[in-house]
């Protein structure tokens, strides 16, 4: 997985992805204000955006392939490790049946908005998420690659 820079193809791809599947869902973009930006300038802001923004892929168990700053520092990993990680780990095992739910539901919809629940990170921090929205990262073909969260606000636990 290639590390997140502004001259990355790969990042500007896929944050081209990220806010075009959301458009397509929601009523207000990832980032406002930010519908002239390049693709690569775009990628950058999502990058640096205070907003937490994950997503995975469509492996039989999936890895997380994009987390920006905020995420970074949220989950306590660095790209690698996050890259790395199946996104289920990112819940305590008590909530991993509530993830799958989610996942379904997202799955059946295109998004949910109103997602809440416990995760943890890499040392073991427990923050409650109260409102995420997670959605599907679809092309402008239809195809499915996978899944996509975001929310500003979390509390410790």
């Amino acid at each position: 997985m290639q590390r997140p820079s502004t001259s990355n193809h790969f990042q500007s791809e896929h944050a081209a992805l990220l806010r075009s599947s959301f458009a397509r869902l929601m009523p207000h973009a990832i980032l406002p204000g930010t519908d002239n930006l390049s693709p690569s300038v775009y990628a950058k802001a999502l990058f640096e955006s205070p907003a937490v923004i994950l997503s995975h892929g469509l492996q039989d168990d999936p890895i997380f392939n994009y987390g920006n700053r905020a995420a970074l520092d949220l989950f306590e990993m660095d790209w690698d490790s996050l890259t790395q990680l199946p996104s289920r780990k990112s819940a305590e095992p008590l909530n991993r049946a509530e993830r799958d739910r989610l996942l379904e539901a997202v799955a059946s919809k295109g998004f949910i908005d109103d997602y809440s629940g416990v995760r943890i990170s890499s040392s073991g921090r427990r923050f409650l998420i109260p409102k995420a929205i997670v959605w599907n990262l679809v092309d402008a073909d239809g195809k499915l690659h996978g899944q996509a969260a975001t929310f500003s606000q979390w509390e410790y636990l």
